[in-house]
């Protein structure tokens, strides 16, 4: 089964700047291998179960590390014999509006 998963996860005791934090689980992501799209609020992985679910765990291990206090926010949309909807689903919406909407 295919699974598109958004999350954020913040470190609620560091400040109102997170970015630091925020760019490990980044980093995180990047090395899973997984397709993955960057948001201003989150980022949205697509793989099987498992390795979303891991990509999760290691984000939060991570900052669990030096951080006391953790907000997650997490997102799933779960389909099988469905791969590719990461871009598929927004190249679908951009087909019917009949415009790019990747400015």
């Amino acid at each position: 089964m295919s699974v598109l998963l958004e999350f954020s996860m913040t470190p609620l005791d560091k400040g109102e700047s997170v970015s630091k934090y925020v760019s490990r689980s980044l980093d995180i992501i990047d090395q899973s291998g997984l397709p993955f799209s960057l948001n201003p609020m989150g980022t949205v992985i697509e793989g099987q179960w498992e390795e979303v679910m891991k990509v999760v765990k290691d984000c939060y291990d991570k900052m669990n590390s030096d951080c006391s206090r953790i907000s997650c926010m997490i997102k799933i949309d779960a389909r099988k014999g469905k791969d590719g909807r990461i871009k598929s689903k927004i190249q679908k919406i951009e087909t019917i509006l009949n415009k790019d909407l990747n400015k």
